[in-house]
């Protein structure tokens, strides 16, 4: 069996794709607060489509393979493992030319306590290939909406990734990081770059804002999202997102190891 086969059946196995753990009500829901351009939802993207939750629906079919069915509202959704895969080799020939152009790359997550691993990961080899791994704006304030109110947060960086901690976390001693959709860290890590060295990246990699954030500014932007994450697949088919790949990203962190070995061994960048 081939690279490609292999993948595709080990991402089914685990659930990254097949019938993965999102929920079809959180889905359909996330695509109407879309249509509705609720920030919550946009991930800093500014459509410039119209874009009702219809049409949103038939985009999440046709780039991640849920149910076009709008009488389906229950159940799991499925994202098809073939377009996975294919996500995650266009994924790894982008990687592939940053290096052969030794781009600068800005690295970020708002899923950390899954998907640091994966990304920093991606860091090291790209640092060891020849590519910067910037990392602009350590420390800075990042004041985020929550559901809870605003909240202080303050922009870090682990092993080579950016993401966000709370100031004055409710818990401590937890794994790294806060979950967040928000764009306002990339804003705040580019106006690092842009007011420090100037050296601003050729190529942002991360989920969520962070990659409809940076593409909405303009820059090449890669990444993961969900089949209840419309904002980076939209951004894709306006052309503010060069590549998104399908899958749960929310499951165990050690689910993402292959993935990682994949990609790096795709893009010849396997250490």
């Amino acid at each position: 069996m081939t690279g490609e086969g292999r993948m595709r059946r080990y991402v089914v196995r685990v659930g990254l794709a097949g019938e993965v753990a999102t929920a079809r009500e959180g889905s359909l829901r996330r695509y109407r607060l879309f249509a509705e351009r609720d920030p919550r939802a946009l991930c800093g993207l500014d459509p410039a489509g119209e874009w009702n939750a219809g049409q949103v629906m038939g985009l999440m079919a046709e780039r991640c393979g849920v149910s076009a069915d709008p009488e389906c509202r229950t159940g799991r959704d499925v994202i098809d493992p073939g377009r996975t895969v294919a996500a995650l080799d266009a994924f790894a020939e982008r990687l592939a030319r940053a290096v052969e152009r030794r781009e600068p790359v800005l690295l970020g997550t708002g899923h950390p306590h899954r998907l640091l691993d994966f990304y920093a990961s991606l860091a090291g080899a790209l640092s060891a290939a020849g590519c910067e791994v910037l990392t602009p704006g350590a420390g800075c304030s990042v004041d985020i909406t929550t559901r809870f109110g605003v909240r202080g947060h303050r922009l870090d960086y682990v092993r080579g990734v950016a993401l966000v901690r709370e100031r004055e976390p409710l818990e401590r001693g937890r794994a790294p990081g806060a979950h967040t959709h928000s764009p306002l860290p990339v804003r705040v890590a580019l106006a690092a770059c842009a007011a420090g060295s100037g050296r601003l990246p050729g190529l942002v990699v991360g989920d969520h804002g962070w990659v409809c954030g940076a593409g909405q500014l303009g820059f090449d932007s890669i990444g993961l999202g969900d089949s209840d994450d419309p904002a980076p697949f939209v951004g894709q088919a306006e052309g503010r997102v060069s590549v998104v790949v399908p899958l749960d990203d929310a499951a165990r962190s050690v689910y993402y190891r292959p993935l990682t070995r994949y990609v790096l061994k795709r893009a010849c960048l396997s250490q």
